[in-house]
């Protein structure tokens, strides 16, 4: 059975840093595209950034330069860096191995329970 565990989540003062961290079982990351999706009250899910199999790295405009995504194969660990923490960076964060679409709902593959960030100003 597939499974992602989330961890990190937290409440932080703007300009503050967290790490998230993606921890999988019943798969290797290094055959899977894994990606981090949040989403806020009221907005729409986001991808904010995403690791390829072949190591390739995505990120939002939102949080290019602030958030640093990486892979812990040996842990088959995927971690979310976010540095600079803004008000508007507080959402529930989800890790997917595969798509999430509308609500963040799996489209396909598997997702975690999520993990919450709080910035505050």
């Amino acid at each position: 059975e597939v499974q992602l565990v989330e961890s990190g989540g937290d409440s932080v003062q703007a300009g503050g840093s967290l790490r998230l961290s993606c921890t999988g079982s019943g798969f290797t990351f290094d055959d899977s595209d894994v990606g981090w999706y949040r989403q806020a009250p009221g907005n729409e899910c986001e991808l904010v950034s995403r690791i390829t199999r072949d190591g390739n790295r995505y990120y939002s405009d939102s949080v290019k330069g602030r958030f640093t995504i990486s892979q812990d194969n040996a842990k088959n660990t995927v971690y979310l860096q976010m540095n600079s923490l803004k008000p508007e960076d507080t959402a529930k964060y989800w890790c997917a191995a595969g798509r999430l679409g509308a609500g963040c709902r799996v489209l396909f593959g598997a997702a975690g329970q999520g993990t919450q960030v709080t910035v505050s100003s």
